[in-house]
């Protein structure tokens, strides 16, 4: 399907395509969920067609997977590649501090372990998701099913002593089922509105049972590239401190993951 983008399909393709470029020869590769993520892959395979790159990917979903096969990318998982060189993937949100909270897709745990399994991670995302404090974006928690209902009232008396704006707990649904994630779990979104202290957050959300893992990706993402509309892109990195602004047309291509949500 070809046509004209929108100027957030643009932001999310310009940002995925300057992250390809971060990717080199014989690299394992952290594959993200989510529609920005979709783009790096899309990118990624036509460089091993088009420029005979050659990387193994290890994607953070099945949704991923099916699309990195697609694109030709070899697929290998987590514990065959032991580790890995760089992982890219999308965000809900990040702030200056380059934390984000993710899982908007679903796929926050195995997004988690495999960043924390690499040398090098990197954020991709439009401008759009950059804010000043974390939390209007409601806040993922992967729940085991059993007693699930049990486990959201802990979440609730334990948010009452945290600083947040909102305390709002609702089960994610996929129609009229729960969403089920790739581990059989079920998802807690937590409507936060403002995370006032994130890391003592998600320290405290890991300890309570049931709970398998929180969306707060923290001292975890060391560079973002970032989108706009109109084709820039700016690369932040945590290490350097350094900022890079860059300008060009990412041109139409076929958009091959419209119906990829973030």
């Amino acid at each position: 399907m070809t046509g004209e983008l929108s100027p957030i399909d643009k932001a999310k393709f310009a940002a995925a395509r300057r992250a390809a470029e971060l990717v080199e020869d014989g690299m394992r590769v952290g594959l993200g969920t989510g529609s920005t993520a979709a783009w790096l892959v899309r990118c990624l395979g036509d460089a091993m067609r088009e420029d005979g790159l050659r990387i193994r990917g290890v994607p953070t979903s099945t949704r991923t997977a099916e699309l990195a096969r697609q694109a030709g990318i070899p697929v290998i998982g987590l514990d065959e590649a032991r580790w890995l060189d760089i992982t890219i993937d999308g965000a809900d949100e990040f702030d200056g501090d380059l934390n984000l909270i993710k899982g908007g897709g679903g796929a926050l745990l195995h997004e988690k372990v495999v960043a924390t399994a690499s040398d090098r991670m990197v954020v991709i995302a439009d401008i759009g998701k950059e804010v000043e404090t974390l939390g209007a974006f409601p806040l993922p928690v992967e729940v085991i099913p059993f007693a699930w209902q049990t486990t959201r009232a802990l979440v609730e008396e334990t948010l009452i002593s945290m600083d947040v704006l909102g305390r709002d707990v609702s089960l994610r649904m996929d129609g009229e089922a729960a969403f089920v994630t790739d581990e059989g779990n079920y998802i807690l979104d937590l409507h936060l509105k403002r995370i006032g202290e994130p890391r003592q957050l998600a320290m405290v959300l890991n300890q309570i049972p049931g709970v398998v893992e929180n969306g707060l990706f923290i001292d975890i993402c060391d560079t973002v590239v970032i989108g706009f509309g109109d084709g820039r892109v700016e690369v932040r990195d945590l290490g350097s401190g350094t900022v890079e602004r860059e300008s060009f047309d990412p041109g139409e291509p076929d958009n091959l993951f419209r119906d990829i949500n973030d």
